[in-house]
């Protein structure tokens, strides 16, 4: 478990099973997961009986973003982890808009960029944001990722394509 001033971070328990199917069917997180289906609860507990896998083994790692109560007000992940080229993608959700704006993105965020710098030995954390995702392009820029590219039409969701942009974070 990592802890900050305002949050905790944890593996996945099976107790998470509501709260994931809540997050994985919840259509306005659809277009930032890239996803455009509903997972049943059947698939996610099949999901959490496989969540211990290592990082290295499947690429990924979610973790349950915790109050200092334990409240889950949300995931992060890392994603697409490429050891040779020390690289790892992120990608964070806060559930309730009642929980979102008190600093527990940002601090999590923080907490894990730590984590794979000095634990994954990554030189690099990479996130990818349409450009009308204001807030978390705010977000990542706070916690010192850099834009550092634009991919053109690079995700059609909803009808339309939009841009995504790259954010870089070096050690």
């Amino acid at each position: 478990m990592m802890q900050g001033e305002k949050i905790k971070l944890r593996a996945l328990e099976p107790t998470d099973l509501d709260f994931l199917y809540r997050l994985e069917n919840n259509t306005e997180f659809w277009e930032y997961g890239h996803t455009q289906t509903p997972l049943s609860k059947f698939v996610l507990k099949q999901y959490l009986e496989n969540s211990h896998r290592d990082i290295y083994d499947v690429k990924q790692l979610r973790l349950v973003i915790t109050d200092l109560e334990d409240k889950v007000v949300g995931l992060i992940d890392f994603f697409d982890f490429d050891p040779k080229n020390k690289r790892v993608g992120i990608g964070i959700v806060i559930e309730d808009s009642v929980e979102r704006r008190k600093g527990f993105a940002l601090e999590a965020v923080r907490l894990v960029c730590d984590y794979a710098f000095k634990v994954l030995d990554v030189h690099q954390v990479y996130a990818n944001i349409t450009p009308d995702n204001e807030k978390s392009i705010q977000l990542f820029k706070k916690a010192g990722f850099k834009p550092s590219g634009i991919k053109k039409d690079w995700n059609y969701f909803g009808g339309q394509f939009k841009d995504e942009i790259l954010f870089q974070y070096f050690q």
